[in-house]
């Protein structure tokens, strides 16, 4: 298993929708595997394939960032099947770094996908899990949490961005 690159806010690969899984085959499990690890070295609640500059709909999620096995949720072709409420809150990204910007989400959701055994999983969720679920299958649909804000905010927070990585470049 290997820590992978987050790739970040600029990156085209994140803003492209990603595809869907046919086969879940080794190269997927190697994957999922290395999102998984990568996701705890971060830290982070959750990781998508498109951050790991993979563009394929596979997303890990685990609230206890590693501290325990059964919170651990691999996802394959995950899809909202159902939504409901909605909640305002502080949210931020991996691949936006050190930007946290309140951002409305429901409250409850049920999710479905397959496991990396092939298996489909329907998952109800609430608060900060159903929060963790959305946010990573906007990534697979190529939208970042910022997406959600005013232009001008948006684009503060690009351009402050951008310059931050010009300024690491020199």
């Amino acid at each position: 298993m290997a820590v992978l690159e987050i790739i970040k806010l600029g990156h085209p690969t994140l803003a492209k929708k990603a595809a869907p899984i046919q086969h879940i085959d080794e190269e997927i499990v190697e994957i999922a595997q290395n999102m998984i690890e990568t996701m705890h070295a971060a830290p982070g609640l959750g990781l998508s394939a498109p951050q790991v500059d993979v563009s394929r709909r596979l997303i890990t999620v685990d609230l206890s960032i590693g501290e325990k096995k059964e919170d651990l949720i691999v996802l394959i072709n995950p899809e909202l099947v159902h939504q409901e409420g909605r909640v305002v809150r502080e949210e931020g990204c991996l691949s936006v770094p050190e930007v946290y910007e309140k951002i409305g989400r429901p409250q409850k959701i049920i999710i479905k996908g397959l496991d990396l055994a092939g298996k489909e999983k329907k998952i109800e969720a609430i608060d900060l899990l159903a929060r963790v679920f959305c946010h990573e299958i906007d990534h697979l649909n190529g939208r970042l949490f910022i997406d959600g804000l005013s232009s001008l905010k948006r684009n503060l927070i690009k351009k402050r961005f951008k310059k931050k990585a010009e300024s690491s470049k020199r």
